[in-house]
């Protein structure tokens, strides 16, 4: 834990935000849709006839894994644990590389594309609101030292 950190426990934690509860939902939602994408590919790779049983199994796998990042930082803005806003910045920032390549595909994944973004980018504007990030117990640069003077 950081010096510009402060944990949110019951007695500095006000009532969460709908700004955070909306942010821990879109972070679980992409979670979800990473597990369920995952959990396809591992399938498809197991019983299907995929060009390389290795790589889409390999694939489902690694996607089941990361899954776990947005759902555990759901969790913890759900739970308003100040460690949980820094890995749901970083899946949407993750995200957004993502969805420009879909975008630039000449098929049905366009729509995700502009689903991911527009999602991303709205989780990105909840994480950073004032009201989130006070709820989390997180001081801004230079407010560190505040009350310690």
């Amino acid at each position: 834990m950081t010096s510009e950190q402060t944990p949110a426990t019951e007695e500095n934690a006000g009532p969460r935000p709908r700004r955070l509860t909306y942010a821990a939902g879109l972070a679980a939602l992409e979670g979800l849709a990473l597990a369920v994408g995952g959990v396809w590919m591992l399938v498809e790779g197991v019983t299907g006839a995929p060009d390389d049983r290795r790589s889409a199994v390999t694939g489902g796998i690694t996607l089941v894994v990361l899954a776990l990042l947005p759902l555990l930082a759901a969790r913890g803005l759900l739970k308003q644990k100040s460690w949980s806003r820094g890995p749901a910045v970083i899946t949407q920032i993750m995200a957004l590389p993502v969805a420009y390549n879909l975008l630039q595909a000449d098929s049905v994944a366009i729509p995700a594309g502009i689903a991911l973004a527009v999602v991303a980018v709205v989780a990105l504007v909840l994480l950073v609101n004032p009201a989130t990030t006070q709820a989390l117990g997180i001081k801004g640069p230079g407010r560190a030292q505040d009350g310690k003077q």
